[in-house]
């Protein structure tokens, strides 16, 4: 039985078909034969033969760094022109930072 051809079309941003066009090249494979490759790999695993993920917005990738660093969270006071007033005996580390960074 002869297999019958199908197209794909598909929009894709010109800077990354151009860099993985320029991979595919280098590994002998053409464009045509990669998305063959890729989509026979959906079917054998019944998935997406790579795992997405969700990339983490700055916010929450401070917080991340936050508690990794384990800063404490504190409620500070500010002065009338909006700097934080920070208590060198109760909180030092939170003052060595805001002094020193």
């Amino acid at each position: 039985m002869i297999a019958t051809k199908s197209n794909v079309n598909v929009k894709i941003d010109t800077a990354v078909k151009e860099a993985a066009t320029a991979l595919l090249d280098r590994m002998g494979i053409d464009q045509t034969t990669a998305i063959d490759m890729f989509y026979r790999q959906i079917i054998a695993e019944r998935r997406l033969p790579f795992q997405p993920v969700v990339v983490p917005t700055l916010e929450e990738q401070l917080t991340a760094a936050i508690a990794k660093r384990n800063i404490p969270r504190v409620k500070l006071e500010a002065d009338e022109n909006g700097n934080a007033i920070v208590d060198k005996d109760t909180h030092p580390e939170i003052y060595d930072w805001a002094v020193n960074g």
